[in-house]
């Protein structure tokens, strides 16, 4: 049975070690295959991927890729050393990343990360995904290219100078959009079905993933 994943409670193990991510700053070229910049939020097409067929029979052709998108306020918000994300598409709440070591975690201080420490990733199977910022800012998006045998080490973290948002195809790795300080807004639209497949670093390799900030 696939795990069902307490977002805002994750009880992360104790003696994680850290993959550290390379900081990449995004452009057309380093984003090729990831997805591609967005200038305008209106003129970005979401991909939506057919259901697949059960056995040899195909799935009809007008059939299966109906569900169209969904839409709403994506927010990247730091409380303390912990990275919240809730996005409004879809209903979800979530733990993103830490600043910290998990178990030192304080939620309750105004400095600034120095660090992201990233836990869980995933990918939709049944759609692409934009942000686009509605708080103009720098922000970071980890990213790796499609595989279920996907390894910490495979994932690069993508610097937004905060002018232009981000479309991901269907298939890639992510987790969500993630302020370097404070809280930022993103407009998120995405597939509707929004099948989500994890992987969850902390169990599966016994490691955070790490970029510094500074």
């Amino acid at each position: 049975m696939s795990p069902v994943f307490d977002f805002l409670r994750p009880e992360l193990p104790a003696g994680l070690s850290r993959v550290v991510m390379p900081i990449v700053d995004a452009t057309a070229a380093t984003l090729r295959g990831y997805g591609t910049l967005v200038d305008d939020a209106r003129d970005c097409t979401v991909e939506i991927v057919r259901w697949p067929a059960a056995g040899t029979r195909p799935v009809d052709e007008d059939t299966g890729d109906q569900a169209g998108t969904t839409e709403g306020v994506f927010v990247a918000q730091w409380q303390g050393d912990v990275l919240f994300g809730r996005n409004e598409a879809v209903g979800g709440h979530y733990i993103l990343a830490y600043a910290v070591d998990p178990a030192v975690a304080d939620r309750t201080h105004a400095r600034d990360p120095a660090r992201i420490l990233l836990w869980h990733a995933n990918y939709h199977p049944d759609g692409g995904q934009l942000f686009f910022p509605l708080d103009p800012a720098p922000f970071l998006v980890p990213l790796a290219l499609p595989g279920d045998d996907v390894r910490p080490e495979n994932f690069v973290c993508f610097r937004f100078d905060g002018g232009q948002g981000l479309y991901i195809h269907p298939g890639i790795w992510h987790e969500g959009v993630f302020s370097v300080r404070g809280t930022q807004r993103f407009f998120d639209k995405q597939g509707a079905v929004h099948a989500r497949v994890s992987v969850d670093f902390a169990r599966e390799f016994a490691c955070l993933i790490e970029a510094l900030l500074a």
